[in-house]
């Protein structure tokens, strides 16, 4: 084979592993919602592993939600206030912190911090349990990995990134305020500000916005347990760990995208 040859092969070989991901996903994706409509799949093993790692996604991800929130609101919130009050379009304010800063920057950082703390891990843990042949070993038992593991950890990752992402939201807006203040740009009372803003809001936010939560929560939470799972003996964590973050930004920017792009 030349080195053409060779270049097409590797090229189909990663296009063959990429989307027998994606549909490796899609698959998974109507399971966990199906299975979680079951109450026979809420055993207490499956309970717990929710409470477990929804404690470890709220619990362990909120100061770090807060501080990026603080950061969003001084970076992004208080400067847009400022310019649109400097150019005499401060009706604008709340429309433009909707549309800019809690449907689009949000859910972006909201998922990153996820897949960071959280999402690397359920690759490491899974990657690991798969490699050293323990998921095997749970399957001989009679014991289902998809069950135990994979469903009531990407429900939790859900539940996480709905609250995680309302309390960014709420802490960059504050945050904005509060700095405005100081400064003198706008006087009014914070609860009149956070009527502009919620005011501001269509019919169609009220749905979107949390269901962008809720969905990057989700395919990030899945995202992670699907590669640690589908790991080969060949992978350690110098692979998988690559992987798994690649994947992860991937698929929250194409949930943004097509957020974006239908609504």
């Amino acid at each position: 084979m030349n080195g053409r040859g060779r270049k097409l092969a590797w090229i189909g070989r990663l296009t063959r592993k990429q989307i027998r991901f994606f549909l490796i996903m899609l698959g998974a994706s109507w399971g966990v919602i199906f299975e979680s409509f079951r109450s026979h799949s809420w055993r207490r093993t499956v309970r717990y592993e929710f409470g477990t790692t929804l404690n470890s996604v709220i619990g362990g991800g909120l100061i770090a939600t807060m501080f990026a929130g603080t950061l969003t609101g001084v970076a992004a919130v208080s400067q847009t206030i400022y310019w649109l009050g400097l150019a005499g379009m401060a009706k604008m304010t709340g429309t433009i912190l909707i549309d800019v800063v809690i449907r689009e920057i949000a859910p972006i950082l909201v998922g990153i911090l996820l897949l960071g703390r959280n999402g690397m891990l359920s690759v490491t843990e899974l990657g690991l349990l798969t490699t050293g042949g323990e998921i095997r070993s749970m399957q001989a038992q009679g014991l289902d990995p998809f069950l135990l593991l994979v469903m009531p950890r990407t429900l939790a990752f859900t539940v996480g990134g709905f609250t995680l992402g309302i309390l960014f939201s709420f802490a960059a807006l504050v945050t904005g305020y509060i700095i405005s203040r100081m400064s003198g740009v706008v006087t009014n009372p914070v609860w009149t500000f956070l009527y502009d803003v919620v005011t501001a809001m269509s019919h169609a936010d009220y749905l979107v916005i949390p269901l962008k939560f809720i969905t990057v929560g989700f395919v990030v939470g899945l995202g992670g347990c699907l590669t640690g799972l589908t790991a080969t003996n060949e992978d350690n964590l110098r692979t998988l760990l690559p992987r798994g973050f690649s994947r992860g930004m991937l698929i929250v920017m194409a949930v943004s995208v097509l957020f974006s792009l239908d609504l």
